[in-house]
């Protein structure tokens, strides 16, 4: 699957990538999509499972063995996920779109300004 053939990713998507550039579990996914997202994106588990399912499937991410030693995870089996390389650079290209639609919509405000300040200054004259 080409890198440019999966984007635009749904915002979910895009957060769920973001918070994995480090190794994470289920649980911890969860909360720091909401925190990065400034609490917009709350993902169910269910939401969530068939989300890294898919992106897992995809090549998008990987699962990682859990290394701590078995008296640290507290009696549960955490499945850790990471990016893997494709992951990254669809990151990587989903981010650069997102910069240039804001430098995009920046620059369009910029002009719509500037016509706005001539329009009020032609009209202050005639």
């Amino acid at each position: 699957m080409e890198t440019k053939d999966s984007l635009p990713l749904t915002e979910t998507s895009f957060f769920i990538l973001l918070s994995l550039v480090t190794p994470k579990h289920g649980y911890a996914i969860i909360k720091e999509v909401e925190q990065l997202s400034e609490e917009r994106v709350k993902l169910a588990a269910g939401t969530l499972y068939s989300a890294l399912r898919r992106m897992l499937e995809n090549g998008w991410i990987e699962r990682l063995d859990d290394s701590r030693p078995a008296s640290d995870r507290e009696g549960r089996e955490r499945k850790l996920y990471q990016l893997t390389g494709f992951g990254q650079a669809l990151l990587d290209m989903e981010t650069g779109r997102l910069k240039a639609l804001v430098n995009l919509a920046s620059s369009r405000k910029t002009a719509s300004q500037v016509w706005a300040a001539r329009r009020e200054l032609c009209t202050s004259w005639g």
